[in-house]
């Protein structure tokens, strides 16, 4: 017989297994009489960064790009129409500004002899729905004569799909407002806003927006996208990154009280995904902020997530400028920090409590963690953290606090190092939380379903904050969400769950991708402007996340290379949850034993996700070629036979008394 190494005893058998080749039975083993560490609740989470158009141009419903006039080319997503006849011009002003945090505003100009105007071509187009209403809104003055503006929604083709008229403005701004019900759907529509008559007239802040958004909230999120997370039921919601916390210099930085308050308010600032990568330009990448802080909150609640805001600690990204806050400059930072909390959790007589319940929600969000940057790395982050943790301590001395490991060791410079430099200081500092990231190979995720099996557990609680399995290299345009990368890092997760007293919460990342204007790719959800489909990572995320358990329960497995387990209880269910992976190509038939249980019969639920090849993959025209199926099952006692299909992730579920 072969003998075969095994990196853990407790998911992959024994230190020497029999190889594949070996006929002998197959056990795995569920001490569900010893329960072990508790699993924190909210254990599986998601990651939001506005990456690969995540928020203007996909879960933010807005459909009008450069609404205000403020991108640094103003005119940026508008196009002028100009019919042969038509005589007129277009200008942006700022004098006299509808509100001053956004002054650009368009003055558009004709004598008359034609229709004339602009049309705006959306995100890569305006997804329309035939029969779903569309709520048109512009701040508009009239500036001479009396024009009518004809409000126009086009197909891709050119045929017009609906319109209406506006007419009688004032000389001061003002909010016209019309719906539209287009007759066909388009996904690559687009809006014209014409002028008919003589005159000119100043538009700002033009606004399309579906009547159906999540929970209709007017100016929300689009609805789809939001039931994809809600699906997930996640334990936590990071936001709102990701490298755009820092930003690549110090000006470019995430400011949460500029993505707070009415909409016109808040101060557009360029993605610094809209210039990273020369290979994937996107140089119509901005923020407008219609989704921030407050909406990020008001999200969590929606589905059942634990907010976990990550803010600037006074370093910009340092892939890019590096660029540093001097040690006794920190207090406005610092003040920010204290300020969001008060923000998220103060009462609606404190300052920023007030602004909160003002927006809506004079109740608290309860928040209960924060992360102090985001991949730093080095003495200076260091430097910083030891003036945020005290400051933010003295305040809140509740709020847990999440410290960095830098990017992926792999990727950052001298990055084992600079890792084991980190944790150095992380065991003298004691934050709650530290904040470990992995982008590798297919391979590397199995291999290491062992990696906190030794980990030293008198130091602070991990969170696996940003991770996934990059099928060709990082940052290659050529990675996939394919079966094999999803099946590994169920692998991986299987050692995260084992290790549930000191891996308390992990993360896929990124969370969606455009598929016509993203950056990075692999992505956990992919969309277009209608639809959205989960990726066969997105399933396993989703199985581990909607099966946790409250308990781990300990198991031993024999005989077999490249099986991987993890066993939990659900004691309100009052059932054992196993996962198992089987990365090999065959079916392989188990005896399942569960110790330490009084019953001997009992029902159950085996759930399946599987597919044909390891290279298939889900899309928009097939979403859910790979996705759960699961069927009731009987088990006839504490002892049962089952197949674990081939290169597969199975969730079993039974009734059991301890």
């Amino acid at each position: 017989m072969a003998k075969v190494k095994s990196t853990c005893g407790c998911c992959r058998g024994p230190k020497d297994v029999v190889s594949s080749t070996d006929k002998s039975p197959v056990s795995i083993t569920v001490l569900a009489g010893k329960p072990g560490a508790k699993i924190n609740p909210a254990m599986w989470g998601i990651f939001f960064e506005d990456i690969n158009f995540g928020a203007d141009g996909g879960l933010y419903a807005e459909l009008v790009k450069n609404r205000s006039f403020e991108f640094p080319e103003p005119l940026m997503g508008w196009t002028k129409i100009s019919p042969s006849l038509a005589k007129g011009t277009l200008s942006i002003r700022n004098d006299e500004p509808f509100d001053a945090a956004n002054p650009h505003y368009l003055r558009i100009q004709s004598e008359g002899t034609a229709p004339f105007g602009v049309s705006n071509e959306g995100f890569r187009g305006i997804g329309l729905r035939e029969g779903e209403t569309y709520d048109f809104s512009a701040q508009i003055r009239g500036v001479s004569d009396a024009p009518l503006v004809n409000v126009q929604l086009y197909g891709a083709d050119g045929t017009l799909l609906d319109s209406a008229q506006l007419k009688g403005f004032s000389s001061g701004w003002e909010k016209y407002t019309v719906t539209l019900h287009p007759k066909d759907t388009d996904p690559k529509a687009r809006l014209q806003v014409i002028l008919q008559g003589k005159g000119a007239v100043d538009l700002d802040m033009v606004s399309l927006f579906p009547r159906h958004t999540w929970k209709n909230r007017p100016g929300g999120l689009r609805a789809d996208m939001v039931q994809m997370l809600a699906d997930m039921k996640p334990g936590f919601l990071r936001f709102p990154g990701g490298c755009i916390v820092e930003g690549s210099d110090l000006s470019r930085r995430y400011q949460w009280k500029n993505t707070i308050g009415p909409v016109e308010k808040r101060q557009l600032l360029i993605n610094r995904w809209n210039y990273e990568f020369i290979h994937r330009p996107t140089p119509d990448y901005f923020q407008s902020f219609g989704l921030g802080f407050f909406e990020f909150f008001q999200l969590c609640e929606d589905i059942g997530a634990e907010p976990m805001p990550i803010i600037n600690c006074g370093m910009a990204c340092q892939f890019n400028s590096g660029e540093l806050v001097p040690l006794d400059q920190l207090g406005p930072y610092i003040q920010d920090a204290l300020d969001l909390i008060e923000f998220a959790n103060g009462p609606a007589t404190s300052t920023w409590g007030k602004v909160r319940a003002q927006m809506g929600h004079p109740e608290p969000f309860n928040m209960k963690m924060l992360g102090v940057g985001n991949e730093q790395w080095g003495p200076q982050y260091i430097e910083r953290y030891k003036v945020f943790a005290p400051a933010i301590k003295a305040r809140y001395p509740n709020m847990q606090l999440i410290a960095a490991t830098g990017s992926d060791a792999t990727i950052f410079p001298n990055g084992k190092a600079e890792v084991e430099y980190l944790w150095s200081q992380w065991r003298k500092l004691r934050p709650e939380i530290v904040d470990e990231h992995f982008y590798r190979s297919p391979d590397w995720f199995p291999e290491n379903a062992g990696l906190y099996d030794a980990y030293d557990r008198n130091g602070p609680k991990l969170f696996v904050g940003e991770y996934a399995s990059q099928s060709v290299g990082v940052a290659s345009t050529k990675n996939r969400n394919n079966w094999k990368t999803a099946m590994s890092e169920a692998a991986f997760m299987t050692g995260l769950e084992r290790n549930a007293d000191l891996v308390v919460m992990s993360c896929y990342a990124p969370l969606f991708g455009h598929k016509d204007a993203w950056q990075w790719t692999p992505n956990l959800i992919w969309c277009d402007n209608l639809r959205v489909y989960g990726t066969p990572n997105y399933y396993v995320q989703q199985l581990f996340s909607r099966n946790r358990g409250d308990v781990v329960l300990p198991v031993q497995l024999s005989k077999v290379e490249n099986l991987y387990a993890s066993a939990t209880r659900d004691e309100k269910a009052g059932e054992i949850i196993l996962k198992v992976v089987n990365a090999t190509a065959e079916a392989v038939p188990v005896t399942v034993q569960a110790n330490g249980i009084a019953r001997t019969g009992s029902k159950g639920t085996v759930t399946v996700l599987a597919a044909s090849k390891l290279t298939d993959e889900n899309s928009l025209d097939e979403p859910r070629k790979i996705s759960p199926v699961s069927e009731k099952i009987t088990m006839p006692g504490s002892e049962f036979p089952h197949t674990f299909p081939p290169q597969s992730f199975t969730v079993l579920r039974w009734s059991a008394k301890p």
